[in-house]
């Protein structure tokens, strides 16, 4: 596929990394000679230099025979104009990234494909319902819910208590009646290789494991990983720009009790003026004692969505120095991701995995409906929908030619979900979740096509 990317900076620079490791064609524009080099250097891609709103750089890149063209620089309405110009030079699809989650909510009331947008899309939104999908869920270390929580995608570290360590899956799903979850993959303890697990994996102690579970599971795992759910009343935000603001616009609007530290002053006064149900705290974040007299200690959360990633993780290993239960730091280095198990924080956010996630949903086949790469691991969530025509339709899942570095992790019927079996007969309509390491992608998609 021909891509073309506007923008080198860290979502641009992520997105043609992890691209052009699919063998994919990328050309990356910015007028940031800079930040081009950093591509040209270690990718395998082209680059131009220019202004992607310019039709000049747009034919030097070649967008007129581009199979999507993806705005992805800091300004939304360069973001748009390259994609509007784009789609008039003969660019099948655009993708244009904005910061104003107004948009997003407000979606139905503007067609942008008559404009020439495909997609838009707002990591400081995705990031947004990362953080609550984590409150909400507060036991585990990533979530995420596939077709409005049919089903749900948890991962947790196996605690020294599990009843499950040392047996294997299938000994493991003999101590709950009924199966209401299915571990998808498997990190063991310093590696960052998913492990995809079949009857006879052995858990481990220490083991990060990802499960897909029905609504009514996720009390089971919580047992079954002996994980406790944190009872989340309390909650400290540091950072007042757009994913602070609306974080704790959202949670306050659910009934926590929500303090955001925000060190300018205007920025402070705006927010407490806008929302009358958050406290708002002008002092800086970084001062323990501040922070003391301002109850820390008495926390159940703390967030911290500030755009410096060092200050956010050290600011949650200050809050977890304080005993508070959970820890949320955004991050945009994906190194850091390596460093949380160590540090201590409970859950890194990286905008720019999530934006991946959600842009590789565009690039891939087979009736792919949603993505979620898994962070730092060489795996990937897809959820596939099933058409007349799939290689899948009418037959069972042990019926299959599926790779092993693949599994079914669930399926959503009529917008119920259920834990498929080997006995299982997939039909059309279905939306099926399958957990699949890199090598193994390709072949799972062409059974969907």
């Amino acid at each position: 596929m021909k891509i073309v990317i506007a923008g080198a900076g860290e979502v641009g620079l992520h997105l043609s990394k992890l691209l052009s490791y699919e063998s994919h064609d990328i050309t990356l524009i910015d007028n940031n000679e800079v930040n081009l080099k950093d591509g040209e250097n270690y990718l395998d891609i082209k680059v131009v230099n220019g202004d992607s709103t310019s039709p000049s750089s747009l034919k030097n890149a070649n967008v007129s025979n581009a199979d999507l063209v993806i705005g992805v620089t800091a300004s939304e309405s360069i973001n748009f104009f390259t994609c509007i110009l784009a789609k008039k030079l003969g660019a099948k699809r655009t993708i244009a990234r904005l910061t104003n989650t107004e948009f997003i909510e407000n979606g139905s009331k503007f067609d942008f494909s008559s404009i020439g947008i495909d997609e838009i899309i707002s990591p400081e939104n995705l990031a947004v319902n990362e953080v609550k999908l984590l409150i909400n869920n507060s036991g585990f270390t990533n979530s995420h819910d596939f077709e409005d929580g049919a089903l749900n995608m948890m991962a947790a570290k196996i605690q020294n208590d599990a009843p499950f360590i040392g047996k294997t899956v299938k000994e493991a799903a003999s101590v709950f009646p009924g199966i209401k979850f299915m571990p998808i993959t498997i990190e063991r303890s310093g590696s960052h290789s998913a492990i995809i697990p079949r009857g006879d994996t052995t858990f481990k102690k220490d083991d990060h494991v990802y499960f897909i579970t029905c609504s009514d599971g996720i009390d089971e795992l919580y047992n079954l990983m002996g994980t406790e759910r944190d009872e989340i009343e309390k909650i400290m935000i540091l950072g007042g720009g757009r994913v602070g603001y609306k974080v704790a616009k959202e949670l306050s609007s659910e009934g926590y009790k929500v303090k955001l530290v925000e060190i300018d002053a205007n920025k402070a006064e705006n927010i407490a003026n806008s929302l009358s149900n958050v406290l708002v705290l002008n002092i800086d974040g970084t001062r323990v004692d501040l922070l003391s007299e301002e109850n820390l200690e008495d926390m159940d959360a703390f967030i911290a969505t500030t755009g410096d990633s060092q200050k956010n993780i050290m600011s949650c290993l200050m809050a977890k120095s304080k005993n508070i239960g959970r820890t949320i730091a955004i991050v945009d280095n994906t190194d850091y991701f390596e460093l949380s198990e160590s540090i201590g924080v409970d859950t890194l956010i990286n905008k720019k995995l999530l934006a991946a996630n959600e842009i590789f949903r565009f690039i891939r086949k087979g009736n792919i409906l949603e993505l979620n790469k898994l962070n730092n691991m060489n795996a990937e969530v897809l959820e596939f929908l099933v058409n007349k025509d799939s290689k899948v339709k009418g037959k069972k899942i042990r019926d299959l030619d599926f790779p092993r570095s693949a599994i079914i992790g669930g399926v959503i019927r009529d917008g119920v979900g259920k834990i498929a079996l080997g006995d299982f007969v997939i039909k059309k309509g279905d939306r099926i979740l399958v957990c699949a390491l890199y090598n193994a992608i390709s072949k799972v998609e062409k059974l969907f096509l």
